[in-house]
């Protein structure tokens, strides 16, 4: 008999409810506050929740719907040039050293000094409560590489045999790429956009700390950190992961829908 794999869903819970355990259990033990002092840099789950309930969420969408306009712009702008960057390997195979070459690059690049950078080039926001344009660039070059990698590695998946068979009825490298080379990639460069979620909206918020915004998920944690409101700073911190979770677990059933034939269901 072979071995029984636990379900995703149930996996998930284990380890959430693993990781709530390992949360509560630093707050009581390590994180407990200072002698006559109500303030601790790990408050337990069950006071964060219940801070995030009294608030309300309707207060927090007020600067996360700033943070994720920016992650959206970034995602597209990222991923858009990233796999413009990787087709154009398929047209010219010569370039595939420096489109490498470049993504590595940009993967290397340090984001806190580029921000830096950009915040005198690009500055941030132009009216109050508008997008931050370095935000926006910081998003999209978080996301540049996984796809860039993902795409190319995709590309060369195609098989063989149905390129020649295109070759041989007349068809040129724009037509493979068209019929059989963006088919065979469809898994790789929608995994890529799957990661490329939750990396963007990290981008976008490293890229508010930076300044020039006045309404968003990074500059508000400054604010919170800066009143020491531990609550609320963890209240943000689980909606983050919160919103990129249904980021990333939304491209997840994208790809399920989009290559049934990878999990070996019917089209």
């Amino acid at each position: 008999m072979g071995e029984r794999r636990v379900p995703g869903w149930l996996a998930g819970i284990i380890g959430t409810v693993v990781l709530v355990g390992a949360w509560w259990l630093l707050s009581v033990t390590a994180f407990t506050p200072a002698e006559g002092t109500d303030f601790t840099p790990v408050p337990s789950p069950f006071a964060v929740v219940r801070t995030l309930l009294e608030d309300g969420f309707a207060s927090y969408w007020t600067f996360f719907s700033v943070t994720l306009t920016e992650a959206a712009w970034g995602f597209l702008w990222g991923n858009a040039l990233a796999l413009l960057l990787a087709s154009t390997v398929l047209v010219l195979p010569q370039l595939e050293t420096v489109v490498t070459q470049v993504a590595v690059v940009s993967y290397c690049l340090p984001l806190v000094a580029v921000g830096g950078i950009a915040i005198v080039v690009l500055g941030g926001a132009d009216q109050p409560g508008d997008p931050s344009s370095t935000a926006i660039f910081l998003a999209a070059l978080s996301v540049f590489f996984t796809t860039v990698v993902g795409a190319l590695l995709g590309f060369k998946a195609a098989d063989k045999a149905a390129l020649d068979v295109v070759s041989v009825y007349g068809g040129g490298r724009f037509t493979q790429l068209r019929k059989v080379r963006l088919v065979a990639a469809l898994p790789a460069i929608l995994n890529a956009l799957q990661i490329a979620v939750p990396t963007s909206f990290l981008g976008a918020v490293l890229g508010e700390y930076m300044g020039a915004t006045d309404r968003s998920v990074g500059i508000t944690l400054i604010r919170l950190q800066g009143n020491l409101d531990a609550e609320r700073v963890w209240a943000v911190f689980l909606l983050c992961a919160l919103v990129a979770m249904i980021g990333y677990a939304a491209l997840g059933l994208v790809s399920r829908l989009l290559t049934p034939w990878i999990s070996g269901r019917a089209a």
